[in-house]
């Protein structure tokens, strides 16, 4: 079983449009070698995206695709406990920011964002470099 990851909205649809080439190396790594979930919070907000025009597609073609291509998962952690958790994230008004950060607190994973102000708040946030310090049983722990 490979290590998991969470991808944030951006980095999800930046694959899908083929453009790894904006993903630091250390990332672009970590995406080839590693099992890649999202947050629902990541689906509804690229169906968000594509409703005011700002992506091409909706959010299922995009998922799909990834599902196909890179072997993306939706994470299917219990909502009311993920909602628990972004209760207390209140750094953020943003209730995708808070429920993508929660889904990754609540499994103690790795969430790949090159949003400086997720990193600055969720300490298993990184962008260059890689995670620098998994949780204990987490999906990096050890590696």
């Amino acid at each position: 079983m490979a290590p998991l990851i969470y991808l944030d909205t951006h980095v999800a649809a930046w694959m899908f449009a083929g453009r790894t080439d904006l993903l630091p190396a250390t990332v672009q790594a970590y995406v080839e070698t590693c099992d890649l979930l999202i947050s629902p919070a990541v689906e509804l907000e690229l169906q968000y995206l594509f409703e005011i025009r700002r992506t091409a597609e909706p959010a299922q073609v995009v998922l799909e695709a990834l599902a196909k291509e890179v072997g993306l998962k939706i994470c299917d952690l219990p909502f009311r406990e993920v909602v628990g958790i972004a209760r207390g994230e209140s750094w953020t008004r943003d209730p995708f920011d808070r429920l993508i950060v929660s889904q990754a607190l609540l499994r103690q994973a790795p969430l790949v964002t090159r949003d400086r102000i997720i990193r600055a708040h969720c300490p298993l946030a990184f962008w260059e470099g890689g995670p620098t310090a998994p949780a204990a049983g987490s999906a990096l722990a050890g590696s």
